[in-house]
């Protein structure tokens, strides 16, 4: 197994088990807690973790046409059209907790079976604005997973401001 391809898993692994947590925490605040609109970029905790399952969601669906032979893909909820990244996939939260569990184990799984020649390989795809896109798929990959933290940072001072602490959120505790 090459690097890149232990760095995709490792960072499958620490989605999925801070995603846990988080939804953890999450799920012990009021309905008007998690829909309040807290002033970040998508308003609330809620409309947040709706953002980036969305988001996943988008991500994973470009992959799956650009490798439509990959089994863990096959069966996933997807998302191949949208009128905005501001979408609400599911407005009640044990839906969306359920949800994005089930996101998690398919990102883990494919993960797992991305090879080395998929990850340097040159994947292409339009962006939400429609524009063709072309590079590197571990590109791809990468910023699909930066992108779950960069919003999972949004929601750490969220939860912060209502009171809750995230603990720790570093990749390293997660990942040995």
């Amino acid at each position: 197994m090459t690097a890149h391809q232990q760095q995709m898993q490792g960072f499958a692994k620490y989605n999925r088990e801070f995603n846990a947590r988080l939804y953890q925490l999450v799920a012990t605040l009021t309905e008007d807690e998690r829909k309040k609109d807290l002033g970040a970029f998508f308003g609330s905790v809620h409309a947040t973790l709706n953002h980036i399952l969305l988001a996943d969601r988008i991500w994973l669906g470009r992959f799956a046409h650009a490798f439509p032979a990959m089994a863990s893909l096959q069966q996933a909820e997807l998302v191949q059209h949208f009128s905005s990244l501001r979408d609400e996939l599911y407005a009640d939260f044990t839906v969306l907790s359920a949800q994005r569990c089930a996101t998690d184990e398919v990102i883990s799984r494919f993960a797992d079976e991305l090879t080395d020649t998929q990850l340097v390989g040159i994947m292409r795809y339009s962006n939400s604005q429609g524009q063709q896109r072309e590079h590197p798929t571990w590109v791809a990959v990468a910023h699909m997973f930066n992108h779950q933290t960069h919003h999972r940072g949004q929601l750490s001072t969220l939860l912060h401001q209502l009171g809750h602490d995230v603990g720790v959120t570093d990749f390293v505790a997660y990942v040995p």
